[in-house]
């Protein structure tokens, strides 16, 4: 879906999710079934998502890992959708440079990064290797709060 002025308004609109339609529909002059109809598409579409994002250092107990990853193959997309389900994943990206692959992983005093990689990572079997990145401080990084 190709995003135009008025999907880009709205969700300029949405960077307060509290905002109510009608508010948004006001303020661009539009139905606020308008603004239903298109926010609802949007997100039949994948292309938007309404959630509750929170910095990973103000959780209790939670930490940030980000992890590269080097592929035995290059059927990258399928590798990346199958990366993106294993508990604790809350980004992939494939890349390019050394790496095919990042993963950002949310951990806990429960669920450690060897618990990661033992239990998650080892049902991928196309991997050659990794390099593991803890974060020890982050800006602008707002994450769902994932339950672990």
């Amino acid at each position: 879906m190709e995003l135009d002025d008025i999907n880009l308004s709205i969700i300029n609109h949405l960077a307060d999710g509290r905002i109510p339609f009608r508010k948004i529909a006001e303020n661009l002059g539009l139905a606020e079934g308008t603004v239903r109809t298109r926010v609802r598409k949007l997100k039949n579409e994948g292309v938007l998502d309404i959630t509750a994002l929170v910095n990973p250092a103000a959780i209790p107990s939670r930490s940030i890992a980000t992890v590269g990853i080097r592929l035995k193959d290059t059927d990258l997309v399928r590798q990346a959708e199958r990366l993106s389900k294993l508990k604790g994943v809350v980004n992939v990206c494939v890349v390019t440079g050394r790496f095919d692959i990042f993963l950002t992983v949310m951990l806990d005093t429960e669920f450690t990064l060897l618990r990661f990689y033992t239990e998650e990572m080892a049902k991928i079997d196309s991997i050659r290797s990794v390099e593991t990145f803890v974060v020890y401080k982050s800006f602008n990084l707002k994450v769902p709060l994932l339950p672990l």
